[in-house]
């Protein structure tokens, strides 16, 4: 046996966002991609690799980030991920169509002296603008290799693999560019890098002296905490802060408009004014303009938002509801009968109910319940994605969501949990901070699912009227704005405000957006199967071992007393963590009728419903959120719901007791 002993280069993919970063990642390690999260993180991570000939080349795609300063998760992700993991090689995808925008992160990945390679993406895009890009020029104004591309049709890909061995080998040498500021900023830039390099040696083991230099002038939290924390840190940091008054005195501006004006200037005078040119002027608006400015528009656009919206949870929950439908008669008719039929007679009653009433059920319940909804969601996602309308939506929905703490993007997720609250849960990961994504996933646990919406048509729409039943919607909506704008208050720190780009609208390619969307579908069922499995086998653990009536009567105090509801009530309740509809069908068999009007009132019936739809969330969404949250933070969500819930049921309970219903 010949055993092939392959080189090894690691490569970093580093670009802005919607510049084609993830189609040049799916071309180049296809199916053998990993995706998970970074360690003690919720941004998502995605690594792969391929083999060329003699070498196996590593790929991890970072996250798609504006600059390398500390606005985002993502941005300390990427920058710290270059500075710890040393790549052999980071390949900065940048979108030909907007040079001047993403040479600003070229210029900090100079900066921060990684090992570059330019992926000119989007080649075809600038084309059609009349932009002529002069590529050998750029690459010796750069030192570094510049590879023309346009990635959704594979082009150029060959040639950027090729070119990444030959750097790695060092068939081509690279000479980065030199970033050179005006003299006044220059002069403190320099000054500032040598004390650091003798007062702070440590710290630029790590990283580059003069890149320290840089971010502590801007004024970058990450860097300047590291600093304080050094015993010389202080000294270092009153001596930039000197020259940080001095500079604004002299320009008359923040400092971090300083950097950014001097790092504009370079990419405008030394590098597009020698290499973009303009073929031809554009005679009338192109179709994405067109389409920007009524997606934008004041009026317009939220019509537009509405319809968009509509049909988003239309597809979800009609496509959803097809597919569970569908996914449910397959294995309730087809397969279930004969696995029972089966098990019963090789397995004892107990065992029985227990393989198949949890471990089965559990495994039927993430393709029956989970799949159905993810799948469209994320499909639709991907499309939205990739054409380019979400920065628009946010953009419309930003002044609305700063009342309570979050800013446009957050609009959502919040709208995808009225289909499903498992993707809006993991739709949380679209916000940058940390604060963000805990408040908008405490908020999407709240909004009332399809399955939740089984049980307020079901037995408020049914038994007392439909305009009750959508009444409880407007309080349901009432509740979340109102607990948004209480942990806006109590969570420390302040809301992010939206900066993201308007990217082109473009046309969506299917083989980008079904990789994409299978990727998403992947991890989650790798993540939350084992979850919702286990919590399948612990309830049909309590059914086999006739702990109903047990954990009934010790409920009743809460049930009975606070709640006044029936006792028995209670054991739905349970049952709705693992399905949300099942509380109805559940009290419904217990009550051995399907007409609750004969065992309950019209009161009871409000304080059920209003409980289910605050209560616990399902174990599919305590599986998204402990994805994505982690398991402290899904166990303070699930507790918060299970309070707020009982409390409003008490309070629904006692305000119609007090006025005499």
């Amino acid at each position: 046996m010949v055993y092939m002993f392959r080189k090894r280069i690691n490569v970093a993919l580093a670009g802005q966002p919607n510049v084609g970063k993830s189609v040049i990642f799916n071309n180049l390690v296809g199916g053998s991609q990993i995706v998970g999260n970074w360690p003690g993180k919720t941004v998502e991570k995605a690594e792969g690799k391929l083999i060329y000939g003699d070498y196996e080349i590593n790929v991890i795609d970072l996250p798609g980030i504006y600059s390398l300063s500390t606005y985002s998760e993502e941005e300390i992700i990427a920058r710290e991920y270059i500075v710890s993991a040393k790549p052999d090689i980071v390949v900065n995808v940048v979108d030909a169509s907007v040079l001047e925008r993403n040479l600003y992160l070229t210029l900090q990945l100079f900066e921060l002296n990684a090992p570059l390679i330019i992926a000119l993406n989007l080649m075809d895009v600038a084309q059609s603008k009349g932009l002529r890009i002069d590529v050998e020029k750029l690459s010796r104004i750069l030192g570094v290799p510049v590879i023309p591309m346009i990635a959704v049709t594979g082009s150029g890909i060959d040639k950027l693999v090729k070119t990444i061995v030959d750097v790695f080998e060092g068939r081509i040498r690279l000479s980065p560019f030199k970033v050179r500021y005006g003299r006044e900023v220059e002069e403190k830039v320099s000054i500032i890098a040598k004390i650091v390099e003798r007062y702070l040696p440590n710290l630029c083991s790590k990283y580059p002296s003069r890149w320290i230099s840089i971010k502590l002038l801007e004024r970058d939290d990450h860097v300047l905490r590291m600093v304080s924390e050094l015993y010389e840190g202080k000294v270092v940091l009153l001596l930039v802060q000197e020259f940080i008054e001095e500079l604004e005195k002299i320009h008359g501006e923040s400092i971090t408009s300083i950097i950014s004006s001097e790092r504009y200037g370079i990419i405008n005078r030394d590098i597009l004014a020698n290499v973009q040119f303009i073929e031809k002027e554009a005679i009338r608006l192109s179709l994405s303009d067109r389409l920007n400015y009524w997606t934008t528009h004041p009026i317009i656009g939220y019509l537009i938002l509405v319809l968009v919206f509509f049909g988003i949870f239309y597809f979800i929950f009609i496509g959803g509801s097809f597919l569970e439908s569908l996914l449910d008669y397959i294995f309730d008719e087809v397969f279930m009968p004969q696995i029972s039929s089966l098990l019963s007679y090789h397995l004892p009653e107990p065992l029985y109910g227990i393989i198949v009433g949890g471990l089965i059920n559990g495994f039927i319940a993430v393709l029956t319940i989970s799949l159905p909804y993810i799948l469209p969601f994320y499909f639709i996602l991907s499309i939205l994605e990739d054409t380019g309308y979400m920065p628009r939506a946010a953009y419309l929905m930003d002044a609305f969501m700063h009342r309570i703490g979050l800013h446009g993007k957050a609009f959502l997720p919040l709208m995808l949990g009225y289909g499903c609250n498992v993707p809006a849960c993991l739709g949380c990961r679209i916000m940058e901070s940390d604060r963000e994504k805990f408040l908008l996933s405490f908020l999407v646990v709240l909004i009332p699912c399809s399955a939740r919406t089984v049980v307020i048509l079901g037995i408020v729409g049914r038994y007392i009227g439909l305009i009750y039943g959508l009444l409880l919607y407007v309080v349901n909506i009432f509740v979340v704005i109102l607990i948004g704008l209480l942990l806006n208050k109590v969570l420390p720190g302040c809301p992010v405000g939206l900066i993201m780009e308007m990217p082109d609208y473009r046309k969506p390619f299917v083989k980008a957006i079904l990789i994409k969307t299978w990727r998403r579908v992947e991890s989650f069922l790798y993540e939350a199967s084992p979850l919702i499995v286990v919590g399948s086998v612990i309830l049909s653990l309590i059914y086999q071992l006739n702990l109903v009536e047990p954990i009934s009567y010790i409920m009743s105090p809460l049930i009975s007393g606070l709640l006044g509801l029936p006792i028995i009530a209670g054991f739905p309740l349970i049952f709705g963590i693992l399905r949300k509809e099942l509380a109805l069908i559940m009290l419904e068999e217990l009550f051995g009728s399907s007409d609750l009007r004969m065992f309950m009132t019209f009161k009871q019936m409000l304080v059920f419903t209003i409980t289910v739809m605050f209560f616990i969330p399902c174990v599919a969404t305590i599986a998204a959120c402990v994805r994505e949250e982690g398991w402290k933070r899904a166990t303070l969500i699930s507790l918060f719901t299970v309070i707020l819930s009982i409390f409003l049921g008490w309070l629904t309970n006692l305000s119609l007791t007090l006025i005499g219903l």
